[in-house]
């Protein structure tokens, strides 16, 4: 059944997820977290939820748009869920406005397979990368995707391996400029102090820490059988699921190096972990195997979710 509607891209299946989405995002401020807002900071909350929504559009257009998934809607609603087994990530606006930032530096990498302007591409997604890096500082690790892209479609140019910093030194320019006008310079400085925010006390903690343990796991898993599934379907698509790893990989540091109250950047890992599951899914043959697989998908995250709630 579930198979069914989410095995093809239709309006349906937004409409499902968004609406899903848009009652767990409000139950997680005002009941799980219990957060109360004034009107004018619900306002933002909604700008953000805007965003939040906008983001599951551009994972599907993603996937699609450079053949990584079928064109089911598989990784729409894995994303989605994620959200649900993650409640706290739902709450953090700057997470949600880094990883949608992330996810249009990442569809500017995964497009350089094309070979057609190559230049542009690593420029634009070097900027994205550094105004993702204006919400999390630690975002800016993301610019090792970069230079992985620039190593496997075109090393040999000189040029590629300079646009980075052009692209860096642009977005440092304009931020410098924009502070400069509200006389407060040094708060870019300020915000690319390096240092690890390690929150023990997060890790420690037995529902953090078996969440986040099950869904590395699980995700490993996924990633490992979607690679061994497409060992036969060309290289160019391994190559894509190669940098797709590594880009989980950089946002399992991240989570490990930013988390504290209120920031939950294992949000930036969804994508990843959404492509990884979908593929899987995706290369079962049995239709019984699959719909129970993605009955447990939907069962498991919701029931985390009202677990928590009760807790």
């Amino acid at each position: 059944m579930i198979s069914s509607i989410f095995e093809k891209t239709k309006p349906i299946n937004y409409l499902i997820v968004f609406g899903v989405l848009f009652l767990f995002y409000w139950l997680a401020h005002f009941l799980l977290f219990k957060r109360a807002y004034a009107p004018e900071e619900l306002v933002g909350k909604i700008f953000v939820l805007g965003v939040l929504l906008f983001s599951l559009f551009v994972v599907n257009f993603i996937c699609h748009r450079n053949k990584i998934t079928a064109t089911s809607s598989y990784a729409l609603l894995f994303y989605a869920l994620l959200l649900l087994v993650f409640p706290e990530t739902m709450t953090d606006s700057g997470a949600i406005f880094c990883s949608f930032f992330l996810l249009l530096a990442t569809r500017r990498i995964i497009s350089l397979k094309s070979l057609k302007n190559i230049k542009l591409k690593i420029f634009d997604a070097t900027i994205w990368i550094m105004v993702s890096s204006l919400f999390y500082n630690w975002a800016i690790l993301y610019l090792f995707l970069v230079l992985a892209a620039i190593y496997i479609y075109e090393p040999k140019n000189i040029r590629n391996w300079l646009v980075p910093f052009a692209g860096i030194f642009t977005v440092f320019a304009i931020a410098y400029c924009v502070l400069a006008l509200i006389e407060k310079p040094n708060l870019l400085l300020m915000h690319y102090e390096f240092s690890p925010n390690f929150n023990s006390q997060y890790f420690f903690n037995w529902s953090n820490s078996t969440r986040l343990v099950i869904y590395i796991l699980v995700t490993s898993l996924a990633a490992l059988l979607a690679f061994i599934k497409l060992g036969k379907s060309g290289l160019g698509k391994v190559i894509t699921i190669r940098l797709i790893a590594l880009s989980f990989g950089i946002g399992i540091v991240l989570k490990v190096l930013t988390t504290s109250n209120n920031t939950y950047p294992v949000i930036l890992t969804f994508f990843p972990a959404a492509v990884f599951m979908t593929n899987y899914l995706e290369s079962i043959k049995r239709p019984n195997i699959k719909e129970i697989i993605l009955m447990l998908s939907v069962f498991i995250p919701i029931m985390v979710f009202f677990i928590s709630l009760i807790l």
